[in-house]
């Protein structure tokens, strides 16, 4: 399914894999499987996520079934660069709260021949595709889509439902203000607003 053999940097054979999907889909969870998988095999990995991300830790990735690998906050997705030197994986957490600069950090990573894998949500509360996923959508090699478990039907979920009020784009929460829908219950919890 995926090429997660050793990159011969050299060749410049690297590549982008985009994990996307609604919160509570497993995004993180799959990105932190592959990484584990990398450095089984002895590749040397660095794990990148944006430094507001702090809801668990603020050095590790964490799922929301607490698995974790350890990670380095950053402020910029141009820090990545910086601090990615001499790697062979290259994996970033939470993608959608970095600015369009994550595109060619990425294009960057993989024509130089690193393995890159990004998790994030395709779209935020309201539907809209979210920061630079839409884009390094567009570019990836791989993509995996995740989906939830609507929390009203039990179908398959690809919408992230904002139980509060706020209309701040970022808001850091778990359960307790977002909740995985289908299409249908989504658009239904939507009109009621």
């Amino acid at each position: 399914m995926f090429l997660e053999n050793t990159v011969d940097k050299s060749s410049g054979q690297g590549w982008i894999e985009v994990i996307t999907g609604s919160m509570f889909s497993g995004k993180t969870e799959e990105l932190i499987r592959r990484l584990k998988r990398a450095r089984f095999a002895r590749q040397k990995v660095e794990i990148f996520k944006p430094r507001i991300e702090i809801r668990y830790s603020v050095e590790e990735v964490v799922s929301h079934d607490d698995n974790a690998i350890h990670s380095t906050p950053v402020d910029s997705a141009t820090n990545i660069i910086l601090l990615a030197s001499e790697v062979e994986v290259v994996g970033i957490d939470e993608a959608q709260f970095f600015d369009d600069g994550l595109v060619d950090v990425c294009n960057q990573l993989a024509y130089s021949g690193v393995r890159v894998i990004v998790a994030g949500l395709d779209m935020d509360y309201r539907g809209i595709p979210f920061g630079p996923m839409p884009k390094l959508l567009s570019i990836a090699e791989y993509v995996t889509k995740v989906h939830a478990i609507c929390m009203r039907c039990g179908t398959l979920a690809h919408y992230t439902h904002r139980l509060s009020e706020d209309d701040k784009l970022i808001v850091l929460g778990e359960t307790d203000i977002y909740e995985p829908l289908c299409r249908v219950c989504y658009s239904k919890a939507n009109t009621r607003r």
